[in-house]
């Protein structure tokens, strides 16, 4: 997959399905898996894949599944991924484990947008794909479900399986998917009869002994109401020592939690901060986008009201030392930030957000930071400040009282970059977005 389509795979919810079954290691590669990609490519539909990888990328078609199959093959396991070029986005990988371990077959298929799923007809195609693979190959469990849902489960619990229809160490049903597949020993374990009688859209009995369960028609409006309210039903009903009300509430709260918020940043800042809730778990988006709404740059303080006289015997000297260091952050950053070499506003916070998304004042040690980084930030703000605000260098022999002199006020930039590198916190507080606005305003 290229780096285009993962970062859009950041995006948005998606459906996430999670197969796991048996399948025959006494037959040949092709005639096993022919089934499976017969059953893929009738009922895929507009998220068919298009790309298949292994160690290169083929176009898809069965005999490329093989080959990258072939080429991912392992001690212990094959693997191959299957992914899309065009909306929607599609993740999806195939492994199987090889002798002597048991015969296994996993499949992990990611469908974005999960509003692709509000159809009944694409849901059912999807449910259909997953019935004719648990009829070809022994389903020992499956789920599929919101991502978002997934991942505020799996938040609560940090201990919990991220397959919550499996069998824990006590036998019972932790969560109920929008889809999901018990296998045999769990449906023995929470008791056959009480399963096939769940309240739900769609209760079917596989001849391995186990169960599919569809809660509802459609997957994309797991958190509505209504959804919320079969889920409730479903979940109480096999597992009777849960309340009714308490299960309905906590599924309220996730439902809550995913009220999409507008984004209110503070225009200083919002080139910034808009960049930053992607970069969180779907699950956790809304939360961070009200807190970065609430959020307020400490107003800069990196400025003085008349310059102090340079004190340096050669400033020309003084000034290419500060154009030599420029160039190094730019050398040193031009792959991961390519826009630094366009020297603009949008580069100050294309900067802001790598070395926020980056967490570059935790990864990294000070002596770095404080020896190399922090001085050559503030010879880039501050010949920032010169190319694009008319300023004038006043150099001091302390790097940090060195100035940019722009209208009636005197700019900071090397005690700005210092104050900027100290946390990930700070990068927010002291952004060079911030910093080159405020300058601007005062450029008269």
């Amino acid at each position: 997959m290229n780096g285009v389509e993962k970062n859009e795979l950041n995006t948005d919810d998606r459906l996430r399905l999670s197969f796991e079954a048996t399948f025959d290691q006494a037959v040949d590669l092709k005639q096993a898996l022919e089934p499976f990609l017969k059953v893929l490519e009738e009922h895929a539909g507009m998220w068919m894949p298009e790309v298949v990888e292994g160690k290169r990328q083929y176009t898809y078609s069965r005999a490329s599944v093989l080959n990258a199959l072939d080429e991912k093959r392992g001690k212990k396991s094959m693997s191959a991924g299957l992914f899309r070029a065009t909306w929607p986005l599609l993740d999806m990988s195939l492994r199987l484990w090889l002798p002597p371990s048991a015969p296994r077959l996993y499949v992990w298929v990611s469908v974005q947008p999960l509003s692709l799923f509000r159809e009944t007809a694409r849901c059912g195609e999807f449910v259909d794909m997953v019935r004719a693979w648990a009829s070809h190959y022994p389903v020992t469990g499956a789920t599929a479900n919101s991502l978002a849902e997934d991942q505020m489960v799996e938040a609560s619990s940090v201990d919990r399986a991220v397959d919550h229809s499996e069998e824990n160490e006590d036998g019972r049903i932790q969560e109920v998917s929008w889809l999901n597949i018990f296998g045999s020993k769990l449906v023995e374990s929470v008791g056959r009869e009480r399963i096939l009688a769940t309240p739900a859209h769609l209760v079917e009995e596989f001849p391995n002994g186990s169960v599919l369960l569809v809660l509802r028609p459609t997957a994309a409006d797991f958190d509505s109401e209504e959804a919320r309210v079969a889920q409730a039903r479903a979940h109480v009903h096999l597992r009777p020592d849960l309340d009714f009300d308490t299960v309905l509430r906590t599924l309220r709260e996730r439902s809550a939690a995913l009220v999409p918020v507008e984004p209110r940043f503070h225009p200083d800042v919002a080139p910034f901060l808009s960049r930053l809730p992607d970069e969180f778990a779907i699950s956790e988006r809304q939360r961070k986008i009200a807190e970065l709404n609430a959020f307020r740059p400490l107003e800069p303080e990196e400025w003085i009201p008349a310059a102090l006289p340079s004190d340096v015997a050669n400033p020309e000297r003084v000034l290419t030392s500060y154009g030599d260091l420029s160039e190094g952050l730019v050398a040193a950053l031009h792959t991961q930030v390519p826009s630094i070499m366009d020297e603009t506003p949008e580069s100050l916070t294309e900067l802001d957000f790598y070395f926020w998304r980056e967490n570059f004042p935790g990864r990294y040690t000070r002596e770095l930071i404080d020896g190399h980084t922090a001085p050559a930030l503030g010879a880039y703000l501050g010949g920032m400040l010169v190319r694009q605000l008319g300023g004038t260098w006043v150099p001091r022999q302390k790097l940090e009282e060195s100035q940019v002199r722009i209208g009636k006020r005197v700019w900071l930039p090397f005690l700005r970059a210092r104050r900027y590198m100290q946390s990930r916190q700070s990068l927010l507080d002291y952004s060079l977005t911030q910093f080159f606005r405020e300058a601007e305003r005062h450029q008269g």
